[in-house]
This record gives structure tokens, C-alpha cells and sequence, in this order.
């Protein structure tokens, strides 16, 4: 329609200009003719040329123009150009027509319009807030990759229009980020953070389903908790440091007087098998000693059996006189020894 109210006005104007430059011709031939007129009656300008005729021809050259224009515009206004990664939404006085227009160039009738809807993945920022379970609130940026399927693209316009993010995604996060956020402690929320961006996830892309929308991710960018609760967990982290430095020294002093009492025992323990391992050779030295004293004791016993064996009386009175000194005894006893008679030295005083 605007294509059309632009070539009315368009030829209007052509016309209108046409008009007034055919008016102008007319009033300078009228006062050409007056003029004439003047110079033939009186002889006062009978010597006067009037001058050339100016022409009289209607004036066709700006409504010709305008024409021209007015289709020029009429034309281009039956073209319209969907850029890749749109699908073009066609309406027909405000009412969806069934068939969508494709990337690239289509014609169209002049009083069609053409809405673009982008099919590409779209990012929105969002600035939120959440309940934990502890009733702790939690300021939140959240990031939302989403894109529109181009099959479902002409029922999205058709339900909800071009603000379908406004009306109908923006609400159902908001949504669905405090459902999840309610299910977790302040403590937890930190650490579970994957978790939580997961099940935002999964929650609105069951929600924009039905709308031909695919949430394709969520990332929680920041999670920011009231100073009060920040200082709490703050203390608590020190409280729990200290007590883990404390437990490490007291495990470290433990470890060592361990180690010094296993080495003690293990220095005893030492000693002890020295002393057995002395008491044990001690024992088999005596052993071998005696060993050998029996084996000696044997020895002679066999010999002096043996050479019991071999004495006889003559052999004694041999070996008698082998080793008699050539001196007579001194003392006899009697044959009861029951008195003993010194005898004088032989050779020697009386």
C-alpha cells in the first residue's frame, strides 16, 4: 500500500507541476497578445516589436516523468529480497498467507508485505534473580543461544508475532531459572554450576517446543550473593582452614613421633637379634668346644686303651729303666705302708 500511496503521489505531483508549467505558457502568450494588441492601435509603438510568440503546447514532460517514476517504484515494490539465514513471513492486508518466501529475490503483488524472521542462532543477555533453598537470593547473568526453526517460523509470527522473545521466551527463563536455583543450597550452587545451566536448558527447550523455538544452550555467566552471606562463607572457609592446619600439623607430629617410636623399635628389635645372633654363636662355639674336648678326650681314651692293650711287664720294666736317673730311692715303704725306712745314699757319708 505504501508503494501504491508513493506513485499516486509520485503522478500527482508530475501532474500538478505539468498544470501549473502549461498555466505559466498560457498567462506569457495571453500578455504576448495584449501586448501585440497595444503596439498595433497606438502609433506611439508602431515601430515596437512585440516580440517572438511563446509557444502555447501543453507542458507533458513532468507527468511523463512521473509516470515513469510512479512505475519504477510500483516495480520495485513487486520485489522483495530475503536475506540468507531469513524466511520471509508474506501478508496480504495484515493476514499470514500459507506459502513463505525464501532467501534470495521473490515477487510479490505491490500491496503484499514481506517480514523477515531470522532462522540464525540468536544470543541474549540476561540479569536475573533466585532463591536458593536456604531462602539466600542470588543475582544472576545468564547468556541463551537460541534459533528459530524455518519450517515453524510462519505459526511463531502467525501465534505470537516478532516480540516472541519478549512475550514468551524471556518469561519461561526467568521461570525456570528459579525452579532450578530453589533446589539447591547457596553453598551448593557454585560448585553445581554445569548442573544448574543444564537443567535451565533442558526445562525451557521443553517450554519453547511448541513455538518452533530451539534453545540450543545456556551458559550462567555470574552468580553474586548478598555481602552478608558472602562474609558467613568467607569465615566459614577460614574457620575450616584453620582446622585443616591444624590437623595437618597435629597428623604431622603424630607421623613423626610414629616414626621416631618404629625407629626405636626398630633399633631394639636390632639389638636384640645382635644379641641373639652373639648368644647363638657364643652357644655354637661352646658347642664345637666341647665337641671337640669329647672328640680329644675320645681320642686318648682309645689311645690309652690301645696302648693299655699293648703293655705288658716287660715293656714296663723297659721303659722303667729308660727313664731311671741312675739314682736309688731314698724312702720305701713298708709292704702295709704302715712305716716308711730311709735308706742311706749310696756313695755318699755315713
Amino acid at each position: 500500500m505504501i508503494v501504491f500511496f508513493l506513485a499516486a503521489v509520485l503522478i500527482a505531483c508530475g501532474f500538478a507541476f505539468s498544470f501549473f508549467l502549461t498555466a505559466k505558457k498560457k498567462e506569457k502568450h495571453e500578455e504576448w497578445e495584449t501586448n501585440k494588441r497595444i503596439y498595433e492601435n497606438d502609433r506611439r509603438y508602431e515601430h515596437r516589436d512585440p516580440g517572438e510568440e511563446p509557444d502555447t503546447k501543453r507542458v507533458t514532460f513532468p507527468a511523463l516523468i512521473s509516470l515513469i517514476l510512479a512505475a519504477v517504484i510500483i516495480v520495485a515494490g513487486c520485489v522483495a529480497v530475503v536475506p540468507t539465514g531469513y524466511t520471509g513471513i508474506l501478508t496480504t492486508f495484515g493476514r499470514v498467507e500459507e506459502r513463505t518466501l525464501n532467501s534470495g529475490i521473490n515477487f510479490i503483488a505491490p500491496w503484499q508485505k514481506v517480514v523477515k524472521m531470522d532462522n540464525r542462532t540468536q544470543k541474549v543477555q540476561i540479569e536475573t534473580s533466585a532463591f536458593s533453598s536456604d531462602i539466600q537470593q542470588v543475582d544472576l547473568d545468564l547468556s541463551v543461544n537460541y534459533c528459530i526453526d524455518q519450517e515453524t517460523a510462519q505459526n511463531l509470527y502467525r501465534t505470537v508475532g516478532t516480540s516472541y522473545y519478549e512475550n514468551v521466551m524471556f518469561p519461561r527463563i526467568q521461570e525456570n531459572t528459579k525452579a532450578v536455583f530453589s533446589q539447591y543450597s547457596a553453598e551448593n550452587l557454585i560448585a553445581k554450576r554445569d548442573m544448574l545451566s543444564d537443567s535451565i536448558l533442558d526445562a525451557t527447550a521443553v517450554d519453547m517446543k511448541p513455538y518452533g523455538i530451539t534453545i540450543v544452550s545456556v551458559a550462567i555467566e555470574d552468580i553474586d550473593f548478598t555481602d552478608a552471606f558472602t562474609n558467613a562463607v568467607e569465615a566459614k572457609q577460614v574457620a575450616a582452614q584453620n582446622k585443616l592446619t591444624a590437623e595437618t600439623e597435629q597428623a604431622q607430629k603424630t607421623m613423626e613421633e610414629e616414626q621416631t617410636a618404629k625407629r626405636a623399635i626398630i633399633a631394639a628389635n636390632a639389638e636384640a637379634e645382635k644379641s641373639i645372633i652373639a648368644a647363638n654363636a657364643d652357644l655354637d662355639v661352646v658347642k664345637v668346644q666341647a665337641e671337640a674336648a669329647l672328640y680329644a678326650g675320645e681320642k686318648e681314651a682309645e689311645m690309652n686303651k690301645r696302648i693299655s692293650e699293648s703293655l705288658t711287664e716287660d715293656l714296663v720294666s723297659y721303659y722303667l729303666i729308660k727313664q731311671w736317673d741312675g739314682k736309688l730311692p731314698t724312702t720305701v715303704l713298708g709292704n702295709d705302708g704302715g712305716y716308711m725306712i730311709n735308706l742311706p745314699e749310696i756313695g755318699g757319708e755315713e
